[in-house]
């Protein structure tokens, strides 16, 4: 009988086997992530449901009392992060596009979340500075050649001991792959930034498409 070695073993059939073995999604989020892909042009965008479960438990473990999201999409990631929110916590959630956040509000008004999400249609780059008080969590999911710019527009309103995570930093694993895009570069240069920046720790995580955990230092 012939025993598989790691050579015979691929990733996405390791992949599949972990989303076998984690809860699925709820009926709600398996009804967005269909609209989603039957109503937008790019539903690669959306975080889905494996990367949703891990948003969803990296929150019930924070407890954010208040949490930003800069990417709304169709608001699946968001609904995830909501969910772990602090009791009276709220989620704000940026979108530049505002031809996709009638699904996202569709969906916040389904799950009751109305008063917990609080979308924001424009730039982050306008919306952050207006908005009141400090960050337990933020997630970075929007335009990749300002993910510097977006860290650094943050990271200074993220509380000590807070946590930032940024989306998409393997970028299909072009940033490993010798590719010169525009876009690789912008990630391959952030992800060199965070990792030397001494007001941070993080862990890079392959999940997905790729997820770094960033945690701002205490002192």
């Amino acid at each position: 009988m012939h025993q598989r070695t790691s050579k015979d073993i691929r990733w996405h059939d390791v992949l599949a086997y972990c989303q076998a073995h984690s809860t699925p999604q709820c009926e709600l989020l398996y009804r967005l992530e269909r609209e989603t892909h039957l109503k937008t042009m790019a539903p690669r965008m959306m975080a889905g449901p494996y990367q949703g479960q891990l948003l969803r438990f990296i929150s019930w473990m924070v407890r954010p009392r208040q949490a930003l999201e800069v990417g709304t999409f169709t608001g699946y990631g968001a609904l995830c992060l909501a969910e772990g929110l602090a009791e009276g916590g709220v989620l704000h959630t940026i979108e530049v596009n505002p031809e996709v956040v009638w699904l996202a509000r569709k969906y916040f008004a389904e799950a009751g979340m109305n008063d917990r999400i609080r979308l924001h249609v424009g730039d982050a780059f306008d919306v952050v500075p207006a908005l009141e008080g400090d960050f337990d969590l933020v997630f970075l999911d929007a335009g990749k050649r300002q993910y510097e710019a977006m860290y650094e527009l943050v990271l200074p309103r993220v509380r000590p001991g807070g946590f930032v995570l940024a989306d998409n930093v393997l970028w299909s694993g072009k940033v490993v792959g010798g590719h010169d895009d525009a876009d690789t570069r912008a990630l391959d240069a952030f992800n060199k930034k965070v990792v030397a920046d001494p007001r941070v720790e993080c862990l890079m995580l392959p999940v997905r498409d790729g997820l770094t955990i960033v945690r701002k230092k205490e002192s």
